[in-house]
């Protein structure tokens, strides 16, 4: 009998995505679209709504192990976050210190803030983060997935970067200053945003990787980030002052070792990759291998 073609990451809305990454018939969503929780605030600009406001939200189990879920929809304004958005992840994650699950698991698709409701969304990002840091104070880990066609920018590069851990595909970006605004205030010699190979390759998942930002790069389908999120169950941090010492350690190692370089490839060979331009056209297990190789 064939088997089953996986599900494209990419391409899969968020309600397929939670469909193929949980066990089958595990999931109980929360504040479904039935439930009509939709911005108040779109009908001013003759914006179309949606009933769930671009975000999906439930509990499930995923191999058994009983996780919460919040699932963006870059199909809907690009997943960006407003006041109802933000108020039902924060719920979420309010709920997880209640019922305590073994993990909760954070897909990401979004661009940022929505404009619409800026001030809202900032203020729906920084309670989201709150929300993200007393969850894992608690004990309870945090794994972020990052592999939708919006990737995780703006504010939610910011809460991506508040995660225990980030699974990425290679088409997961990630980032803060997309390249469009990078080119609008520092002009086009500092970056072209009509580069698409210099774009994937500063914000992209393989070069997150390599740099150590993201856990694990996987490819792009359902089924492997299920099994990578898998693999780092049950997982536990360490928040000890030595640990929290030790990452800022690094972190400015690595800006004092990158700060010059211009291109992805220049980092990549300072991580000690002399064939860099061959790395775009590795797959994710190609590139694991190479790097375990390091």
């Amino acid at each position: 009998m064939q088997k089953p073609i996986p599900r494209n990451y990419l391409e899969a809305t968020a309600r397929q995505r939670l469909k193929d990454f949980l066990d089958p018939d595990s999931f109980r969503e929360i504040c479904p679209p039935t439930e009509g929780f939709a911005s108040p605030h779109l009908h001013y600009f003759a914006i179309p709504c949606a009933f769930d406001d671009g975000v999906v939200i439930g509990e499930g189990l995923l191999g058994g192990y009983a996780v919460a879920l919040a699932a963006q929809e870059g199909r809907f304004m690009g997943g960006a976050i407003g006041e109802v958005h933000s108020a039902k992840i924060v719920g979420l994650l309010r709920r997880c210190l209640k019922t305590r699950p073994q993990a909760m698991i954070f897909l990401f698709d979004s661009g940022g803030v929505r404009l619409q409701e800026a001030n809202a969304g900032e203020i729906g990002v920084a309670e989201i983060i709150r929300g993200i840091l007393e969850v894992r104070a608690a004990g309870i880990p945090v794994i972020g997935v990052i592999g939708g066609s919006c990737g995780a920018f703006g504010g939610a590069g910011i809460i991506s970067g508040c995660c225990d851990l980030l699974l990425v595909s290679e088409e997961g970006r990630i980032g803060v200053s997309g390249p469009e605004v990078i080119e609008t205030n520092m002009g086009v010699e500092v970056f072209d945003a009509r580069d698409r190979a210099l774009v994937w390759r500063t914000y992209g998942g393989k070069n997150r990787f390599l740099q150590g930002q993201v856990q694990a790069l996987v490819e792009n389908s359902v089924a492997d980030f299920r099994a990578a999120v898998l693999r780092h169950l049950p997982c536990s941090a360490d928040y000890s002052l030595a640990s929290l010492e030790h990452e800022q350690q690094e972190l400015t190692e690595r800006y004092n070792r990158f700060a010059g370089c211009r291109d992805a490839l220049e980092v990549w060979r300072k991580l000690g990759y002399a064939d860099a331009e061959q790395i775009p056209a590795l797959t994710a297990a190609e590139l694991n291998q190479l790097r375990e190789a390091k």
